[in-house]
């Protein structure tokens, strides 16, 4: 009889498998990888043929993909390029975070839901997954472009935003209402630690690295590397952020210093293997059954066209000045919601603000949204290109993008 241990280790193998067979299934239709992930994650999860189980083991083996994942992405990208597009950024994220919440919030109170379950939906509809654009990215190659630094930029701000505004939703819907206090206190702390990230932790590394030369242990770098990634990740979630944005902060600590050691070559095996466990994990979540109910996919796909519209649209106005193209190519980048809006459905079911019927048009929002950017974002920034729209730094040809 298999142990429990057996029983882990067989279901992570059924994972794995199956997200590099559906990957390579994918990849020969002309297809993101990403995109056979997610449905293999359907397939296998509860609601169709049952494999994958919501475990401990099965949410951690996601976590280490999705901060690895976005640790990549931080080794491709300079804080000084950030800062390049900072204004263009703030912007895509402001408006990006203003007119899904009203466009979210409108059409649930026209349903006829009560106010505090429209907030709840309007906040779901605000944040990104950065997790699945990066990763659609930097397999297309294109995490060097101007305009993938602009979405990458305007994520992490986005990531404090909907932290924000799911801080306040959660208070309004609360008897007390909402404290001020403590959304200035969260607001400053987020604030204060991305910015130490960006400013003062690259330079610490670059300064220091000599001292890491000197260390005796096998994989210097990769290992202090590694150490810093799952400390910002974790101090990410302490302050209230996703800690993806620690992990992405941790990847750009090392952009400066990654050449010399190759951590971009040293890191592709570790997110090869770690990396497919978070998509299939997502796709696992969502219950097609809930999908079928006659009082969910009328007004679920009308609201996950508002979903997609709303951040074209907004981070396009955002993007403006980059020019139409660009525009377009940012707007797209910032359209999928993957886990951040099952997240914030989550706490406003748990309270019994959000009935069930309403979360699970919130799961179809995260369905369309997550499948639909994947095949367009490399579209769009290939007709951008077709008018020399987006400018790219390029690739060092012996270090391609991480995940290709």
């Amino acid at each position: 009889m298999a142990t429990e241990a057996g029983k882990i280790l067989l279901e992570l193998f059924v994972i794995f498998a199956a997200a590099k067979l559906a990957g390579e299934l994918f990849e020969r239709m002309r297809q993101p990888a990403v995109i056979g992930e997610l449905v293999a994650g359907i397939v296998l999860g509860p609601s169709v043929l049952g494999l994958v189980r919501s475990g401990p083991v099965q949410e951690t083996m996601s976590t280490l993909g999705v901060v690895v994942l976005l640790f990549a992405v931080g080794l491709e990208t300079r804080a000084s390029d950030l800062f390049k597009v900072g204004k263009t950024a703030l912007l895509v994220a402001v408006v990006g975070v203003i007119v899904p919440f009203a466009l979210g919030f409108g059409y649930l109170s026209l349903l006829g839901q009560p106010a505090r379950t429209a907030l709840f939906v309007g906040a779901a509809l605000v944040a990104t997954s950065v997790g699945i654009t990066a990763r659609v990215l930097s397999d297309a190659g294109l995490i060097s472009t101007r305009q993938a630094r602009i979405i990458l930029a305007a994520a992490v701000i986005d990531d404090i935003l909907g932290l924000l505004v799911l801080a306040a939703v959660s208070g309004i819907g609360s008897s007390s209402g909402p404290d001020l206090g403590h959304l200035s206190l969260v607001l400053a702390m987020a604030a204060a630690f991305v910015g130490f990230q960006m400013v003062v932790t690259p330079r610490l590394v670059s300064r220091n690295s000599h001292l890491v030369d000197r260390l005796r242990v096998g994989n210097a770098p990769l290992v202090v590397s590694l150490a810093v990634l799952l400390g910002l990740s974790a101090l990410a979630e302490s302050v209230g952020l996703a800690a993806i944005v620690g992990a992405f902060l941790a990847g750009m600590a090392f952009a400066e210093t990654g050449d010399r050691w190759s951590l971009e070559v040293q890191t592709r095996p570790i997110a090869d293997f770690l990396v497919p466990f978070f998509f299939v994990v997502v796709g696992s979540r969502v219950d097609v059954r809930l999908l079928a109910h006659p009082a969910v996919v009328a007004p679920g796909v009308v609201l996950a066209v508002l979903a997609v519209a709303s951040k074209v649209i907004g981070c396009g106005i955002g993007a403006l000045g980059e020019g139409r193209l660009s525009a377009l190519a940012v707007g797209v980048g910032m359209v999928p919601r993957g886990e951040v809006g099952l997240i914030v459905a989550s706490v406003g079911l748990a309270t019994g603000l959000v009935p069930g019927a309403v979360y699970a048009m919130v799961v179809l929002v995260t369905v369309v949204t997550t499948v639909l950017a994947p095949p367009l974002m490399p579209a769009v920034f290939r007709l951008a290109a077709s008018e020399g729209s987006v400018r790219s730094k390029g690739t060092h040809p012996a270090c391609p993008s991480l995940l290709e």
